[in-house]
């Protein structure tokens, strides 16, 4: 293992390019919540058997790392995974990784991997807590480069901040973003749009930067592209669509529809645009939550489907087993 400096050069000019989430993976890295965190202030206990439902379904079709805070926590994960049956799978398919963050979203904090001919390097974006929102995040930003380390990959850092979930690749060169988060100056306050764009093609290996508007409702990301449309093809998304003209989220998704409809891609095509239903509002303690089905996520074998034990949750399912009949589209309840 060496130390994962960062080494110089532009990911652009030697060949690396995102790859998109559908493409064939290695590996998922997630990081288990912590009953300390702040993300589940309440009711705690129902949370770890839902990572424990998503590494058994996962695990099957590619091996699953998992961040880790101490040895307690280790120690609780194990038996998790054992009561779910799955104490078998530790040391070969699924590993405990003493990488600590404070909250549970890998998508956001973990590395970005880019590829070129030669093999894999990591991406390390600046994190800072959807701007500076939950502090402390000190740990939570060092996991790209310990992951890095591990890996023994070669590891680019912007100096610039990024989540994961804020972008969206195609894999030809297209990437999916949002003016509300990446131009919100708890960011990136320093930079110019032209900027950002300028790192997301260096850093990235896009071509085409396609902008949508706000986020939805109870979203405390500022409005992740992955709350709203994303790719499932190239050049193809699914975007999410409220009927309902009295619910709050309507008019912003029903304008960045719009938006959809007058991109065009790297290659000069219209997108193919697929609507996604909304589930009904979810609240918790009377705050409304940023539930969309479009924040799925792509393992090898499945799709792992955010579901709410709504009437939509069926119509949604039926949307993505559609845009990839090759996977089984599972339920993972997220209310």
């Amino acid at each position: 293992m060496r130390d994962a400096a960062p080494i110089s050069g532009l990911p652009r000019t030697l060949g690396y390019r995102m790859p998109a989430e559908w493409e064939p993976h290695a590996a998922t890295w997630l990081t288990w919540p912590r009953r300390d965190g702040i993300s589940f202030p309440a009711g705690f206990d129902g949370i770890p058997p839902v990572w424990a439902r998503m590494v058994e379904l996962l695990a099957p079709g590619e091996e699953v790392h998992i961040n880790t805070f101490d040895e307690a926590q280790r120690a609780e994960i194990s038996d998790v995974l054992k009561a779910h049956g799955l104490g078998e799978l530790i040391g070969s398919r699924v590993f405990l990784h003493a990488f600590p963050a404070y909250e549970p979203w890998c998508r956001d904090h973990g590395p970005l991997f880019v590829r070129n001919e030669k093999g894999l390097a990591v991406v390390d974006w600046i994190y800072n807590a959807w701007g500076g929102k939950y502090p402390p995040y000190d740990l939570d930003d060092a996991v790209p480069r310990q992951v890095a380390e591990l890996l023994d990959l070669p590891r680019f850092t912007p100096p610039m901040v990024l989540e994961g979930g804020s972008i969206e690749v195609d894999g030809t060169g297209n990437l999916l973003t949002t003016s509300s988060c990446l131009l919100h100056p708890n960011r990136n306050p320093g930079l110019s749009p032209s900027q950002i764009e300028a790192a997301l093609r260096d850093y990235l290996g896009v071509e085409q930067i396609l902008w949508l508007g706000d986020g939805i409702v109870g979203d405390d990301t500022d409005g992740h592209i992955d709350d709203i449309t994303r790719f499932v093809g190239p050049g193809t998304v699914v975007t999410a669509v409220e009927e309902n003209p009295d619910d709050d989220n309507y008019n912003v998704l029903r304008a960045n529809l719009e938006l959809l409809r007058g991109m065009t891609t790297a290659q000069g095509q219209p997108l193919r645009i697929i609507e996604l239903p909304m589930p009904d509002p979810v609240y918790c303690e009377g705050e409304r939550m940023p539930a969309s089905y479009a924040n799925f996520y792509l393992g090898n074998e499945v799709v792992l489907l955010p579901i709410f034990g709504h009437p939509q949750d069926d119509r949604a399912r039926a949307v993505l087993e559609e845009c990839f009949p090759t996977r089984r589209v599972e339920g993972i309840m997220a209310t």
